[in-house]
């Protein structure tokens, strides 16, 4: 059948059924009939979005980053997971595509690589835009609240390349609409080697106050062509050049009280809304340690959801990279005006560094995952990435520390939100001093007078709702 009389009897189904379609995506009975073939299914309504998809970060795990500067980066590239290199993930979509990890010590391997989230099948780099490829897309790992993810399992093709499965099924076509929090989820509350590893936070409702009132990531980050708005977090670069902020749904005088709406000219919200987070605090990708099933992980502090406190700083969306510091550059400051004072995670990652240049070395994980050799992994991907005479460069590389600041962006709470005597007592979480506040400042911020009525108020208005 052409493309033409498939698309006008989908149009005829759609709009016959009526009533009966509430609250369904349009197609169903369609699809019933017919299958499910991917993008080109798709397609027949949303025609041309396969191809605007290949443009977008989710694809390309890279975008121009104006907000970041440094000595090795050039304005005129794209960064992202599919390229940089830092102590968090310390390889990169380049260095540890989808691949087959070598036999551990028991005769065992496996397959893995940083880029197993990607929606496509893996035959083509991450970000690869050929002829065709949009039909390897996985449209339904992010629109199927039936998708089953055990079909989507690395495995080797008849080629012998290693390509990730999908959940093409009828089943799962049929049950497509707006991505849920679990749809969501499986890649970003995963990232980085594990559960609550990377970003350390855990989207439902004992957690986040907009999860407790039903919504989902899509509410906050409503994506247009799949663009997907975010914020300007220091150690998450790529994106699709659209931004989301708390004053989208909530105003800058989002509060009843006066007194606290005058803090959100140099207050971010997070600073008082998202007191705790978790996941991963440091990394030693140097030491790596051996697990249960005999491969080997790089050595992980980490923490649960709400376990560790924020450092505070002034931000203005403007980072530094260097290879010991990556964050909020120095133009951010309480004179500056389009600073705010943000809450962090701070992590701490030891690596590799270049003798000769003191750049950070990227790292393959495959060597050291099989038999915990850490400087083979970085030997194999200076050979992946080009570098003169590898072996010399991981003999030669000297260790150290990365600092990184990772935003604090999820976990809002509204009844555990900070209050005045949380940063205006003598004990109080803000070091006024670290930013920026005189002596004689820091004397007025902290006198009891200020903050005692007020937190009165909050203290009864609490024992109230007990």
């Amino acid at each position: 059948m052409k493309r033409t009389m498939i698309s006008a009897t989908l149009l005829a189904v759609v709009l016959t059924a009526g009533a009966a379609m509430a609250g369904e995506h349009p197609g169903k009975e369609y699809i019933e009939k017919n299958g499910y073939n991917g993008p080109a299914t798709c397609e027949e309504c949303h025609k041309g979005i396969a191809k605007k998809f290949l443009d977008t970060v989710h694809w390309k795990h890279a975008s121009k980053v104006p907000n970041v500067h440094g000595k090795n980066i050039d304005p005129k590239k794209e960064y992202g997971m599919k390229n940089r290199i830092y102590s968090f993930c310390n390889g990169n979509d380049i260095v540890n595509r989808l691949k087959e990890i070598p036999a551990n010590e028991v005769g065992k391997s496996k397959l893995a690589g940083c880029n197993t989230c990607h929606p496509g099948n893996q035959q083509c780099e991450v970000g690869n835009c050929e002829v065709g490829v949009e039909n390897s897309i996985d449209c339904l790992i992010c629109h199927s609240s039936n998708y089953d993810y055990s079909k989507r399992k690395p495995y080797k093709n008849d080629k012998g390349q290693v390509v990730t499965g999908q959940d093409r099924s009828k089943e799962a076509a049929m049950a497509v609409g707006r991505p849920t929090v679990k749809n969501c989820m499986t890649c970003h509350e995963s990232a980085g080697g594990g559960v609550l590893i990377k970003r350390g936070f855990a989207f439902n409702k004992e957690n986040d106050v907009h999860a407790a009132k039903g919504m989902v990531c899509v509410d906050c980050h409503k994506g247009k062509d799949h663009k997907i708005p975010t914020g300007l977090d220091p150690n998450n670069w790529a994106n699709d050049g659209v931004l989301v902020a708390c004053p989208d749904c909530h105003t800058e005088a989002p509060h009843k009280s006066a007194v606290y709406n005058t803090h959100t000219a140099k207050i971010a919200c997070q600073t008082c809304h998202i007191p705790h987070s978790g996941g991963a605090i440091a990394k030693d990708f140097t030491v790596w340690d051996k697990q249960a099933n005999k491969f080997w992980e790089p050595s992980t502090l980490k923490r649960d959801v709400q376990a560790t406190r924020p450092v505070y700083a002034w931000y203005n969306g403007k980072v530094l990279d260097s290879p010991n510091y990556i964050g909020p550059d120095a133009s951010a400051n309480r004179k500056d005006k389009a600073s705010k004072i943000y809450p962090f995670k701070i992590y701490h990652g030891k690596a590799f560094f270049n003798k000769e240049t003191g750049d950070l070395l990227s790292m393959d994980f495959a060597p050291p995952m099989a038999t915990g050799d850490a400087r083979a992994g970085v030997a194999s991907a200076a050979k992946i990435l080009g570098m003169k005479n590898p072996e010399k460069v991981a003999k030669d590389a000297t260790t150290g520390w990365q600092t990184v600041y990772f935003a604090n962006s999820h976990l809002v709470t509204k009844r555990n939100a900070l209050t005045c005597d949380s940063c205006h007592s003598d004990n109080g979480i803000l070091n006024f001093a670290n930013l920026g506040y005189s002596k004689k400042e820091i004397e007025k911020l902290t006198n009891t007078e200020l903050y005692f009525n007020k937190s009165m108020e909050i203290q009864k208005s609490k024992e109230k709702e007990d």
